[in-house]
């Protein structure tokens, strides 16, 4: 056998031999070595035709198992609950929280390459992982960080189009319209003019997902400085990684508020397919529309009061509640103005969740970042005593099935204490790390081509005949 390289400075000859244990340990070696300096597109070109495979096998030998039953309910509550989308990135369980390609937060927050001198996750490495389900190495990552830097610059029209938009139009409306005006440079949009093979949807996918995600840290900076400050935004660092970038452009150079951006990238980038921005991206990219055009449909979604823009929603109530507590932080206070929100028929914002039954991992992460940074500031004190104080009150009040804090409730604190104080703008913030996790998937679906989505509707007379057939064959 012809010698094979299995390091840069070693080689190790398999000659023909009985044992085929160590010529099967070798070529393992070489696969993992090979592997280790794969770009993500060649990766991905790799794995997904045996995932292609894998779904069509299970599409034709298990497509008439019935997986779930529908309520009425559920299709007048908005479908809570009913498992119709396939999401490969991650699932989101009740009680565990959100696991990406089957990680937990706290296995990635170990795993996950990270920046040199950085203590969180690089978020290029999220992307990596929801893409293939493999961690890449550091190598991977820092020549991944530079090619979303290659890609970061934006056409003359979209740079005219955001100074000319009015300060009062929120940061989200101006965001999503930034990225739909990118649909100027869709590859995809040109190759299937151009006529297109199918097989190749995913390439012109793959390219303008890494040209949007290489882009949207100068849209989202563009916008913060113009709103919020003169105007004027720093030039992207090709020697760095795209949270450090990010804090950057913004106009941030402390060390740990580059560390929370990469942190709140990493966790915000997925949260399974169902919730709206998930949903509709999915959705809109389901009908063959391009990556820029998908996300923003998504980052409209986004926009809700509902959904991302939730975090600015807490951090109105919790300046509300500080201002009449004037200071006193204590058990019972809190407790006190917790019921008076609840029995003036209001809600308590930044607790509950449609899906999670306990303390959302998000909020832990979020909390345990700034007890190590700044475990004594004012803001992070107060959401502490609510964190001991809402869940006994909500699960006394008795109408909420989860009574533990989200994600929302805790992110606007971060950023509060290091500057950032303009709550408009996090939802853009979070947009952008959203994008880390819809952009996979919309990969992946072209990649195995899933069909457009089309589920059936019905009036509500006719769910009136339904019901009443149904009954009556019982």
């Amino acid at each position: 056998m012809s010698s094979i390289v299995l390091t840069n400075s070693k080689k190790y000859l398999l000659n023909n031999t009985k044992n085929n244990y160590l010529i099967n340990l070798s070529i393992n070696s070489l696969r993992n070595y090979t592997n280790s300096e794969k770009t993500l597109k060649e990766r991905f070109a790799e794995i997904f035709p045996e995932k292609q495979q894998e779904i069509k096998d299970f599409k034709k030998n298990y497509g008439h198992v019935v997986i779930d039953s529908v309520k009425l309910e559920q299709a007048y509550g908005g479908m809570r609950g009913i498992k119709g989308l396939v999401w490969e990135g991650s699932v989101l369980d009740p009680e565990e929280g959100i696991k990406f390609r089957g990680r937990t937060i706290p296995e990635i927050q170990k795993q996950l390459p990270k920046a040199v001198g950085g203590q969180e996750p690089l978020p290029e490495a999220i992307f990596w992982l929801l893409l293939t389900g493999e961690i890449p190495n550091e190598a991977q990552v820092k020549a991944f960080s530079a090619d979303l830097a290659s890609r970061s610059e934006l056409p003359e029209h979209v740079v005219k189009l955001l100074d000319n938009l009015p300060k009062n139009l929120h940061p989200m409306a101006q965001f999503s319209m930034a990225v739909t005006a990118l649909e100027s440079e869709s590859k995809f949009a040109k190759a299937y003019a151009q006529g297109v093979s199918k097989k190749d949807y995913w390439n012109y996918t793959f390219e303008d997902s890494l040209d949007l995600l290489g882009k949207l840290p100068m849209i989202a900076s563009k916008i913060y400085r113009n709103v919020f400050k003169d105007g004027k935004i720093a030039s992207i660092d090709p020697n760095a990684d795209y949270g450090k970038n990010l804090a950057n452009l913004l106009g941030f150079q402390n060390n740990d508020f580059v560390d929370l951006m990469r942190l709140y990238l990493t966790i915000h980038s997925d949260h399974e397919g169902g919730n709206v921005s998930a949903h509709t991206t999915h959705l809109v990219g389901s009908a063959l529309s391009s990556p820029y055009l998908s996300l923003s449909a998504g980052l409209n979604g986004l926009a809700g009061p509902l959904h991302g823009r939730a975090n600015q929603e807490v951090l109105e109530w919790l300046f509300k509640l500080r201002e009449e507590v004037k200071g006193d932080y204590s058990k019972e206070t809190i407790e006190k103005y917790l019921w008076d929100t609840l029995n003036s028929g209001r809600v308590v914002p930044g607790y509950g969740h449609a899906v999670l039954r306990k303390t959302d991992p998000r909020y832990t992460a979020q909390r345990e970042f700034a007890l190590k940074h700044f475990p004594d500031y004012e803001l992070f004190k107060l959401v502490s005593t609510i964190y001991e104080v809402a869940p006994k009150v909500l699960t006394k009040h008795g109408k909420t099935k989860n009574p533990w804090p989200n994600v929302d409730s805790h992110s606007g604190v971060l950023l509060q204490y290091y500057g950032l104080t303009e709550a408009s703008f996090y939802t853009v913030l979070f947009g952008v790390a959203r994008a880390f996790g819809v952009l996979p998937q919309l990969i992946t679906d072209r990649a195995v081509g899933l069909s457009i989505e089309r589920p059936k509707s019905f009036s509500t007379e006719k769910y009136r005949d339904l019901v009443k057939s149904i009954i009556t064959k019982n």
